[in-house]
């Protein structure tokens, strides 16, 4: 065993303490009052990356949440890894279906609690910590490091983008390695070669000037909770089917090697809706559930408010009602295109009876990793070495619109090496991410590393 893989061993409950530390750090993103708690988790990494004698670590400030940066480039003749992660994280509530307090970690049955265990905390920590083996056995880090650190993933990053095009000198480099995946399953470590683009949007229906008795006005005035349901009702067919005009207009669809790949993936549907508590899945016609959740668009209600919530019965026809829908786009689909067509669609559906405004919030491309690239090839040989168990190489239908943008400014591939599991409810109550897949994490980051000279 090498130096680096033995202090990791030997200092992994020393790891897990420091992650905690992390994790009590309320950082999130969406919530302006959470500002200092932002400027607090930035303030932990930077220190932590300066205990590594990095030649560099600095925070930049942005508009709204600050960037860590970190570089160590000794060699000219051996690749230059650029490491990707973020430290924002997504809101806990609703809290009371939560076990555990979200923000105070707690291990049971070899799963940390916590929000941000899982997204992205505790999987971009993995290569901190399998820097710091090298750093602290005397090793050479055996390729050129960089590292970016953002707060602001969790609201589509609006200043990474114009950060790399301002510094694409400083960040050059051959890859980008990014831990903000999962899995395919459990002890079956995989490959992530692509994600699905987003488009995010808002909608808002406004009838009356205020709340009025269902009693007096029903039947007579529009209701805008009502209009809202048929609009969101007409936006897909039967058979799941996307119905705005043009939507499907640019989507690349799967060839036949893709589809027959699809088919070797050890799927178990039945253990799917098990996991799910539901007696049967649902999606576009003609796919499979594998195919529907990452390589084909969807779209999707996230969010729906409108008159009255309380407890009880109050008879009102409310004034306005709103939704939020997302669209996860495929290759070649543009998101800016996309919100245009929905934008145009669903003012269309609206009769004149309520003005209807359609905005959007965020959106990225899609991508995919050519898997000839030879960062993919020493991602597979260490997970391989690390978990012993042959690589699974698979697309995931989320998104992270960075890893285009990166391809876009950088003109680098990124590796999706993920050590999450679907499974890890993230976005969700219960937020939880295996002791185990933490420490051989940071094993597997180790060995990529120590790997990545001989592929190159």
């Amino acid at each position: 065993m090498s130096k680096p893989q033995q202090y990791i061993d030997e200092h992994k409950d020393q790891f897990i303490e420091e992650l905690f530390e992390l994790l009590r750090i309320p950082s999130i993103s969406t919530d302006p009052s959470r500002k200092n708690d932002i400027q607090q988790a930035a303030g932990f990494l930077k220190d932590k990356l300066e205990e590594l004698d990095l030649n560099r670590v600095e925070v930049f400030e942005t508009p709204g949440n600050p960037i860590v940066y970190g570089e160590h480039c000794p060699y000219d003749d051996r690749p230059t890894v650029l490491i990707y992660g973020h430290y924002d994280v997504q809101p806990s509530d609703p809290d009371d279906l939560w076990d555990s307090p979200p923000f105070e970690p707690t291990i049971k049955d070899g799963l940390i609690y916590a929000r941000g265990a899982s997204d992205d905390k505790g999987q971009a920590y993995t290569h901190v910590k399998a820097l710091e083996a090298y750093v602290k056995t005397g090793q050479d880090i055996p390729v050129n490091i960089k590292l970016i650190l953002e707060g602001e993933e969790e609201i589509g990053s609006p200043n990474l983008v114009p950060f790399i095009e301002d510094h694409k000198n400083m960040l050059s480099c051959d890859m980008i390695l990014i831990s903000d995946t999962a899995m395919f399953a459990e002890d079956q470590p995989s490959i992530t070669y692509g994600l699905r683009g987003l488009a995010y949007m808002e909608i808002e229906v406004v009838g009356p000037n205020r709340d009025l008795h269902s009693g007096v006005y029903g039947g007579a005035v529009e209701n805008p909770a009502n209009v809202l349901c048929e609009i969101i009702s007409k936006l897909k067919d039967d058979n799941g089917r996307i119905q705005i005009p043009g939507f499907y207009d640019d989507v690349q669809d799967l060839t036949e090697e893709e589809r027959e790949a699809y088919k070797k993936l050890p799927f178990d549907e039945q253990a799917y809706k098990e996991s799910l508590d539901i007696d049967a899945v649902h999606g576009e016609e003609g796919y499979s559930t594998l195919e529907r959740a990452s390589a084909r668009p969807s779209l999707d209600v996230n969010g729906i408010w409108g008159g009255y919530q309380g407890e009880g019965a109050k008879t009102v026809l409310p004034s306005k009602a709103s939704a939020k829908v997302s669209m996860r786009l495929v290759p070649d689909q543009n998101p800016n295109e996309v919100a245009e067509l929905f934008k145009t669609h669903v003012e269309s559906l609206a009769p004149d009876t309520v003005k209807v405004t359609v905005s959007a919030h965020h959106g990225g491309f899609a991508s995919v990793t050519d898997l000839s690239f030879y960062g993919l090839k020493a991602g597979a040989k260490a997970f391989r070495d690390i978990y012993d168990k042959e690589v699974l190489f698979s697309r995931e239908g989320g998104s992270i619109p960075i890893v285009a943008d990166f391809k876009r400014v950088l003109g680098a591939e990124s590796i999706l090496m993920g050590f999450g599991l679907t499974s890890n409810t993230i976005h969700s109550p219960n937020e939880n991410f295996s002791l185990k897949d933490f420490h051989r994490g940071i094993k597997t980051s180790a060995r990529f590393l120590e790997l990545l000279p001989d592929f190159s």
